[in-house]
């Protein structure tokens, strides 16, 4: 039985226009995409935007140019061990691979180089130049150089060459996993989306709010009450426990 037509009404007009707005949030308006699918790809792109870290990386780099990397590493397979070879190859390395082994000599310096320069090629989504280069997907490229700098990373650990380790772990922490996370998006300063940005935020808040208060006359017009729902006894329950 109803208690307060009114508030049950309206709280049940607002839940309806809760509805009817949530369908068109999940209806192809924007451009081909629901609601949903374009405000991930503007955090996406303004996230991209403030992601760029391989000129910085390429720095710290630079002064590992001419230090020796001599070692033998482990791939997941020998299609993928053929595919990495291919990598340090490119980077002036002398390679040769049996089987998922890979053994390498080469400079750490030259093979960071290249790593990054094939990052930053996907960071800025000129994949194709890598695929071309290396006759295989330009993500795979990227994949393979993150397995084997992970696998490099170990093999100079225990050899105590922790900086060398670290430069490996931050050209992939910094550089390649950022570049094959963001490859195809478009990169967007917060400042050119600073109008939708907030929009989209205050439109969230009151989204939400306006669905709490919709709940909430539909109970008080069936005549629940928060003090009906949350007993005093549980309240006082909970201040003595303190």
């Amino acid at each position: 039985m109803i208690a307060d037509k009114i508030k049950f009404y309206t709280g049940l007009s607002m839940l309806a226009l809760f509805s009817i707005v949530l369908i068109l949030m999940f209806s192809p308006v924007f451009d081909g995409k629901n609601g949903m699918e374009y405000t991930d790809e503007l955090y996406n792109s303004i996230s991209k935007g403030s992601a760029y870290y391989i000129p910085d990386v390429h720095e710290e780099s630079a002064e590992y140019v001419g230090t020796p990397l001599v070692v033998t590493i482990k791939m997941s397979s020998e299609e993928q061990a053929e595919q990495t070879a291919l990598l340090y190859q490119e980077a002036g390395a002398e390679v040769t691979f049996s089987g998922v082994e890979i053994d390498i000599n080469g400079d750490l310096g030259r093979v960071l180089e290249t790593c990054l320069n094939d990052a930053d090629a996907m960071y800025n989504n000129n994949g194709p130049t890598i695929a071309d280069r290396y006759g295989y997907s330009e993500k795979q490229v990227l994949y393979n150089w993150w397995k084997s700098f992970g696998t490099l990373k170990k093999s100079l650990e225990d050899k105590g060459m922790f900086d060398e380790a670290e430069i490996l772990s931050r050209a992939n922490e910094r550089a390649v996993e950022p570049a094959y996370n963001y490859y195809g998006i478009e990169a967007e300063a917060i400042r050119d989306k600073a109008g939708i940005v907030i929009f989209s935020l205050v439109f969230y808040i009151a989204y939400t709010i306006w669905y709490g208060f919709a709940l909430m006359y539909i109970l008080e017009g069936l005549g629940l009450k928060i003090r009906q729902m949350f007993p005093f006894s549980f309240v006082a329950r909970m201040k003595l426990a303190e």
